[in-house]
């Protein structure tokens, strides 16, 4: 992958505080031609060599899956203009004139998530808003931020959410008001519980599932929210640009023109690894169902082997969090893990956010009709217990508390 010549890496920690100074740095550096990579504010400053790096400018992004193991991923800038235009595209297969909406953005910058909004809004010619944490948290100044808009920032709005952010604002009767202003919201990142989308629904927000990578540039599948609106699950079909198959076992396979160049990982990795196979494949971690559009199982890597049965924590945390909200049972966040087991190979083990003690017998209760490998067999409280700022669950730093115990 290498360009040969003196390639520049700077690096640019970005401030949750101040995203809008974060992306102004990125630009300049970008106009100079220059590699950059986009830092956490407490993520490791481990760099490859510049000189692995291809000619051109570009973004070094960090991902992981359940593995726990962190990569660096080279996107090109060409690789997010792609993406944007793949998007934008899909945006009027729906009746979406790109150019003619303003996007809303309340997700870390230094994450792909964060940074395709405001390189969506470049690509476009459009107007972009920055949403700070604090703000998602006062649902009230949400509003405010709407009335107080230019008129170029006129409606329709877009909004991209992961699950977490969607279901604080579901719970809040601002937030609720507040998501009903959006032609379209993006949800993704990670799995949305069937009573979110439920609650969506009855309350006629227009939701948009989704599904993407760091390594894909962003959404590969969306869902338009006619279809959501009318009851389909899933992530939708490919976006224009995309294809999709099934590798072995249910492995989601991916390929794309923008697809990363390559990874780098600091474990003593001295070169960008490709991601594709010799056909340019990818394979993506997920098992996944294309039957009827995209539908994600689970992590592979996260999946259980018990009793000679696979298993998904994935979907059982879904049936168990919509049995729970089914029995007003107060469940902060729920998590699903498999641990190892003598006889079974793995059994489960389920951590639990709850401020009243009687939720975990209870939450038993609910389980007692399962089959014998999906039903957990150890149940503890964990009050720390939350998914990422980017609303994914860090699989393998809560299988270490477990086994800590």
């Amino acid at each position: 992958m290498g360009g040969g010549g003196l390639m520049s890496l700077s690096r640019l920690v970005c401030d949750p505080a101040s995203p809008q100074s974060s992306a102004a740095a990125l630009a300049r550096a970008l106009a100079r031609s220059e590699w950059v990579q986009l830092l956490g504010p407490s993520a490791s400053t481990d760099s490859p060599d510049p000189g692995l790096l291809p000619p051109g400018s570009g973004v070094l992004l960090s991902t992981g899956g359940s593995s726990g193991e962190r990569r660096l991923c080279a996107q090109p800038c060409l690789h997010l203009d792609r993406s944007a235009a793949a998007t934008g595209d899909w945006l009027r297969s729906i009746g979406l004139a790109p150019e003619q909406t303003c996007l809303f953005n309340p997700l870390p910058f230094h994450h792909m998530s964060g940074l395709m909004p405001w390189w969506r809004s470049r690509c476009w010619g459009t107007t972009h808003v920055w949403l700070s944490p604090a703000q998602l948290k006062e649902p009230s100044t949400l509003l405010e931020c709407l009335s107080s808009l230019p008129d170029s920032a006129q409606q329709p709005w877009l909004l991209s959410l992961v699950p977490t952010q969607l279901v604080r604002l579901l719970d809040d009767p601002g937030g609720l008001h507040w998501l009903q202003r959006f032609a379209l919201i993006w949800v993704g990142g990670a799995a949305l519980p069937v009573t979110a989308a439920e609650r969506a629904r009855q309350a006629g927000i227009r939701l948009a599932p989704c599904y993407g990578a760091t390594e894909t540039a962003a959404m590969v599948t969306a869902l338009p929210p006619q279809r959501f609106l009318a009851g389909e699950n899933g992530c939708g079909d490919a976006l224009n640009d995309v294809e999709l198959r099934l590798l072995p076992n249910r492995a989601l396979g991916v390929r794309t023109p923008r697809l990363a160049l390559g990874s780098w990982s600091p474990l003593g990795q001295q070169a960008f690894s490709s991601l594709s196979d010799d056909a340019g494949w990818w394979r993506s971690g997920d098992a996944a169902d294309l039957s009827a559009g995209l539908r994600i199982l689970g992590r592979l890597d996260g999946a259980v082997h018990s009793g000679g049965e696979t298993v998904f924590p994935e979907q059982l945390e879904v049936r168990l969090l919509q049995a729970a909200e089914q029995e007003d049972l107060p469940v902060q966040a729920l998590l699903i893990l498999g641990v190892e087991d003598p006889e079974w190979g793995e059994r489960l083990v389920v951590l639990v956010r709850t401020s009243d003690p009687s939720v975990l017998p209870a939450l038993q209760k609910l389980t007692t009709g399962w089959a014998p490998a999906d039903r957990p067999r150890r149940w503890l409280s964990c009050p720390e217990l939350a998914p990422s700022a980017a609303g994914k669950w860090q699989r393998q730093r809560w299988r270490d508390w477990v086994r800590a115990l």
